[in-house]
């Protein structure tokens, strides 16, 4: 086993203390919905997928207004680094990465709308900041919904027999 993956293995293991409950019942998904487990409860978000090109450059850019339950995925075909910016977007977001098994990584909170500062994917020292998936969600809805790094998140476009949290 690689050191990269002993090093996320070891993440996974102390992240998943406190979403334990999660892994041990499936979860029922749908391609416009995702799913995370939190200490407290089970918090949803609608969603719109970008996962192509063109519908990730575009991502929200010129929207006026975002429901709090609601969202924007940034699905890759495969994890990469990943990096976004504000250009030309209104709204103040969360930004939440995922990894590969769909585990909450690192989470920017109140992305300033219009900054094109670049907005890093993985905190400092990450032992692999590769990123499959990322939801935009309103500024503020992460700490809302009590998110945070180590928990899973239930999609089905993740690999049912890799994920933190898989799908029925």
């Amino acid at each position: 086993m690689s050191l990269n993956k002993v090093a996320t293995a070891a993440f996974l293991v102390c992240g998943f203390f406190l979403a334990a409950p999660a892994l041990a019942q499936p979860v029922t998904c749908a391609p416009d919905l995702v799913q995370f487990r939190t200490p407290e409860a089970v918090r949803s978000f609608r969603v719109e997928i970008a996962d192509d090109a063109a519908e990730r450059a575009r991502g929200l850019m010129y929207r006026r207004e975002l429901a709090d339950d609601s969202g924007m995925l940034f699905i890759y075909d495969s994890p990469r680094p990943a990096s976004f910016w504000m250009r030309n977007t209104y709204i103040p977001l969360d930004l939440i990465f995922l990894d590969s098994v769909g585990v909450i990584r690192h989470i920017h909170r109140n992305a300033r709308p219009m900054d094109e500062t670049p907005i890093p994917g993985a905190a400092l020292g990450d032992p692999d900041p590769d990123r499959l998936m990322v939801l935009e969600i309103p500024a503020g809805q992460a700490d809302a919904n009590g998110l945070g790094v180590g928990q899973p998140m239930a999609y089905p476009a993740l690999d049912q027999e890799l994920a933190a949290w898989p799908c029925d």
